[in-house]
């Protein structure tokens, strides 16, 4: 047996032992293993933004754990059990790599992914989309998953002029009496377009915006830190002051 199979026969061997004589894991369901499962993905999505491969190790080990525990609950209600979940994405992987497995496997000629997914049985090639997603991966992996099937832009200046377009519209909105819903509407087209410019540039956006989101935090706890040492809250500085310690800010912070 591989370390590989010996270390997941075990982990079910402890979830199973667990589940019979630990009383929180004993009344774990479904629903209540789910939000803790959508907390640790976003606990390994942030050690791979930030780089950290001894924290990724942890985190998938905690993502393992989950689904054995999910496994373990299923069989007990007679529903699947781990190796069915295994197997059938073995099967699905086989299925969808036909220039790997198939009877004329051609390794220089991938095949298009999202007609082998319709060939499933989808009726859209948008109903892989989870309805759950965070709105911009959404955006991101809707337009990813249309372009498979030609439905895209012919180049990233043809997506950027219809980001330019869609910032022309949000500026034109602005200048009207009455703009709340009609410009949140159109700020909404604007965040879908940089998503689909952002694809043909091979950009993930949320992957970009997270590292983005820690730079404006690292830089801010900085200005927080020069405010605090010269004695004054920030609440109480003047505007130029403030742009003062954000300049200051993004200098001692430029290599983090």
């Amino acid at each position: 047996m591989t370390p590989e199979l010996e270390a997941l026969q075990r982990l079910t061997t402890i979830i199973e032992e667990l589940r019979h004589k630990c009383p929180w894991d004993k009344v774990q369901t479904f629903d209540t293993l789910r939000h803790l499962t959508i907390e640790e993905v976003f606990e390994l999505s942030d050690t791979i933004v930030e780089k950290r491969p001894a924290e990724m190790k942890k985190e998938l080990g905690d993502i393992i754990m989950h689904i054995v525990f999910y496994a373990s609950i299923a069989r007990e209600q007679g529903i699947f059990d781990l190796a069915e979940v295994i197997n059938g994405v073995c099967d699905k992987l086989v299925f969808r790599h036909p220039h790997i497995y198939g009877q004329n496997a051609d390794n220089a000629n991938p095949p298009q992914w999202e007609k082998i997914k319709m060939a499933e049985g989808r009726k859209s090639v948008l109903d892989g989309v989870p309805k759950a997603l965070p709105s911009l991966i959404k955006a991101y992996r809707m337009v990813e998953k249309t372009s498979g099937i030609g439905f895209r832009w012919e180049n990233p200046q043809q997506a950027f002029a219809k980001v330019a377009e869609e910032c022309r519209e949000v500026e034109d909105e602005l200048q009207k009496a009455d703009t709340q819903q009609n410009t949140e509407e159109e700020v909404g087209d604007l965040f879908f377009a940089l998503a689909a410019w952002a694809q043909t540039m091979g950009i993930n956006p949320d992957t970009a915006l997270e590292k983005a989101n820690k730079k404006f935090e690292s830089r801010f706890k900085e200005v927080e830190r020069q405010a605090a040492e010269q004695g004054t809250p920030l609440s109480e500085m003047t505007t130029d002051q403030l742009v003062a310690l954000w300049k200051n800010a993004k200098t001692n912070t430029q290599n983090h």
